[in-house]
């Protein structure tokens, strides 16, 4: 049974991306988008886009992805490591998400992610994780 856009908007309902207000729009293979509307709270002190709100709609995408393609056997995931190189900001609007599975293994996954402002089509960040597949013991 398919892992589908629904399915991963229920998931993160009541939790930190469902707080935030992600919402996924496609999810495809080995590709996922979401969007996040922006809010004054999704901002840090100094008026910009908080960068711990770009980390968790990447983050969220690319966990989504995993979940989507998981090998067969697997039960979860956990994220061991990212990285995010900061190329602009925002203060309003929308911003977007596009992920897409770059290693799919039995035992890892790496997925790289493009965070942008939907209506400029600006790059705001670069994204990589890695995904440790969990199997039951």
């Amino acid at each position: 049974m398919a892992f589908t856009v629904d399915d991963a908007n229920r998931r993160i309902r009541d939790t930190l991306p469902g707080v935030l207000g992600i919402e996924f729009f496609e999810l495809d293979g080995s590709s996922v988008a979401g969007r996040l509307v922006l809010r004054p709270d999704h901002l840090a002190p100094n008026g910009y886009l908080h960068a711990a709100t770009v980390i968790a709609l990447a983050d969220t995408c690319c966990g989504n992805g995993t979940l989507a393609n998981l090998p067969r056997g697997a039960q979860n995931f956990t994220t061991v490591e990212l990285k995010t190189n900061f190329l602009g900001t925002a203060q309003e609007g929308t911003i977007v998400c596009r992920a897409t599975m770059v290693h799919g293994g039995r035992r890892t996954q790496v997925w790289d992610a493009r965070v942008s402002d939907e209506s400029k089509g600006r790059t705001l960040a670069l994204f990589r994780c890695t995904q440790m597949i969990l199997y039951p013991r």
